[in-house]
């Protein structure tokens, strides 16, 4: 099985990182990247810690924002 894109520069792959979203052509996990950025990281030094460009770390945090805008928080 190939990598499947579920988002623009976004793919999942069942042998890749155990089939959590990664930027698309790498191993690097979305969460990985907004989490870094979410830390203070600047995008520059992101690029430069994972040799993506800046559309591939932009692309994670659109993933991001659009999984959590559809998300359903259940409040009990």
């Amino acid at each position: 099985m190939k990598q499947k894109t579920i988002f623009p520069n976004i793919a999942v792959h069942p042998g890749v990182r155990f089939g959590k979203p990664v930027i698309a052509g790498t191993r690097v996990p979305v969460d990985v990247v907004v989490g870094k950025i979410a830390g203070g990281m600047v995008v520059n030094d992101v690029m430069r810690e994972y040799d993506l460009t800046k559309r591939q770390v932009f692309a994670a945090l659109q993933y991001a924002a659009n999984v959590v805008a559809h998300e359903d928080v259940i409040i009990a």
